[in-house]
Order: structure tokens, then C-alpha cells, then sequence
């Protein structure tokens, strides 16, 4: 699919993971560290993961599809090859969120030894943490990237010109 209603699906998606890796990523944090959040967070944060986790590489796929279409230059390399690590990215964040639902369902059933549980909770708030700050930077710096790529020498002071 590499257009919508006429418009590069490429640019129609990104907006939807730029939304959704910062937002799974707070979830998925907030669910590992707070126990009464992730009661009410835990399933919403996953589903939000499982469709990122599907629409990151449709991204991808249509961004491909349109670097064929415009000037190749050193921005928009940068840009696809940052762009190539966001497939694993939204794994990394289905992943931890699958993990902070595991701990959810073996806390919840109360079937596990008190120390477990915190060793368990631990070791998830750890990834999790890792995870969604590491995600949500990568997804800064693939959309600034993109951004540079689309927009230097286009808006603003010409280049070359003084302020």
C-alpha cells in the first residue's frame, strides 16, 4: 500500500507511530512500576502493541516504496536506515508489554511466593523501563531524521543566508 486517498501512506502512518510508541511506552512503564495502574492499563497497553507491532512494518514498506519516488540524498539514507531498526523497536515494546501482562496474570493469581513476585516485578519494571525510554528515543530520532530529510533547505532561512 503505498498510498491513501492520493496522499504517500508512508506520511499517513508515521503519525500513527509517532503516537503510539510513546504512548505503549508509558503504559508499559507505568503498568510495570505501579501496580494499580497496571490493573486498569495492562490489556489496553498490550493491544496498543500488538497494533503498533503490525503497523510498524507497513510503515516501513510504504516508506520504501516511497524513497523510490523522491531525490536520493545523505538525509534520507540516514532517515531509512533509522527507520530499518523501528520493526524491532515496536517488537521490543510487544515484548515488554507482554512480559508486564505475564507478571500481571502470576501476581493476580496469587499462585507465587511474595518474593518471587517482587524479583519478578523487579526484573519487568527493568525492562520495561529500558525498553520504553530506548523506544521512544529511536522514534525521536527516526521522525527528526525524516523530518530533516523532507524539510532542510525548504522552510525557514535559505541556506546559505544569514538570519
Amino acid at each position: 500500500m503505498s498510498q491513501i486517498n492520493g496522499l504517500p501512506a508512508h506520511i499517513l502512518f508515521v503519525h500513527a507511530i509517532v503516537v503510539l510508541v510513546p504512548l505503549v511506552a508509558v503504559g508499559v512503564v507505568l503498568s510495570a512500576l505501579w501496580p494499580a495502574a497496571r490493573v486498569r492499563l495492562v490489556w489496553p497497553t498490550a493491544a496498543l502493541a500488538t497494533a503498533l507491532l503490525v503497523l510498524t512494518p507497513l510503515t516501513a514498506e510504504a516508506g520504501e516504496s516511497l524513497e523510490h519516488q523522491v531525490d536520493s540524498t545523505a538525509l534520507l539514507h540516514t532517515h531509512t536506515e533509522l527507520g530499518d531498526t523501528m520493526p524491532f523497536v515496536a517488537a521490543g515494546l510487544f515484548a515488554a508489554a507482554m512480559l508486564v501482562g505475564a507478571l500481571h496474570v502470576l501476581d493476580s493469581r496469587g499462585s507465587m511466593p511474595a518474593a518471587r513476585v517482587r524479583l519478578l516485578t523487579v526484573v519487568t519494571a527493568l525492562v520495561a523501563v529500558l525498553v520504553g525510554v530506548g523506544a521512544t528515543v529511536q522514534v525521536y530520532r527516526v521522525g527528526d531524521s525524516g523530518a530533516q530529510a523532507t524539510w532542510q533547505d525548504r522552510v525557514g532561512v535559505a541556506a546559505g543566508e544569514s538570519p
